[in-house]
């Protein structure tokens, strides 16, 4: 009998944006596996997965593949149930590769859940001296600088019915009602819902791993933190209509009932 491949083995890690579209960074070039990891995907959760955009990323590789393998990947993709868009940004020769394919490349992508390095702040221009005072005052103490205010949280009174998305930018989200299936709500921060949770809620999506999801009833389609993230199928029994929380533990999505 076959023992299913663990998370480390996959040779495709796909994580989930912050508009839900599916992003697949290529680990491994190999395309049979590849295949196959992602038909078991649609295949267990076909209303999630089932002709989903994906883009394809092939950064995680030392080098860009050939046209031929990269446009035997995309078709075996598409054989697979999932409908490849574009490739994620890279090199020129990643971007040759992209025209060659006849498929755009989305520079954005990536940054929805990977932490971009902050850019050096500009040397400030040079100011010529102050002339010296006639009379030296008398030093005063420095008054505190104030803290910098933090964006408050976006509240949602209403349901977030079938089809809607709902994204809190900067800031945690919280839910005053019901996230109905099919339905999505996004944050950078964490989400609170005080009703049922059965679309999906995708937390620290500009890759804040200490964010968290919780919620009274749960009965999500699918749970994300930083990218991370796990389907219905994937989540006891036991948690299903319970008060549950969510959180990422050294890059392992954790799931348990709320006391």
């Amino acid at each position: 009998m076959a023992v299913a491949a663990t998370d480390y083995e996959q040779a495709g890690e796909l994580k989930i944006g912050q508009v839900g579209i599916a992003n697949l960074r290529i680990r491994s070039l190999d395309v049979d596996q590849l295949v196959r990891e992602m038909r078991e995907r649609v295949e267990r959760a076909p209303k999630l997965f089932g002709r989903a955009a994906v883009i394809v990323d092939f950064g995680g590789l030392s080098q860009t593949p050939d046209a031929a393998t990269a446009g035997a990947l995309i078709d075996g993709l598409r054989d697979a149930g999932v409908l490849p868009v574009a490739l994620a940004y890279g090199t020129r020769d990643n971007d040759a590769l992209a025209e060659a394919l006849g498929l755009p490349v989305l520079a954005k992508f990536r940054a929805q859940y990977e932490r971009a390095e902050p850019a050096p702040a500009p040397a400030p221009p040079p100011r010529e001296p102050a002339p010296a005072p006639r009379q030296a005052a008398p030093a005063r103490p420095a008054a505190p600088a104030a803290a910098a205010p933090k964006a408050p949280g976006k509240v949602q009174k209403t349901p977030v019915r079938s089809g809607q998305q709902l994204y809190a930018e900067g800031c945690d989200l919280t839910v005053l009602s019901t996230v109905g299936a099919g339905a999505e709500v996004i944050s950078d921060g964490s989400i609170h819902v005080y009703g049922s949770l059965r679309g999906r809620a995708l937390a620290g999506a500009q890759g804040n791993a200490e964010a968290r999801i919780f919620c009274r009833d749960f009965q999500a389609e699918l749970v994300a933190i930083a990218g991370h993230y796990k389907v219905l199928d994937d989540i006891p029994d036991t948690l299903r209509g319970k008060a549950v929380q969510v959180w990422l533990d050294n890059g392992q999505l954790k799931l348990a009932a709320l006391e």
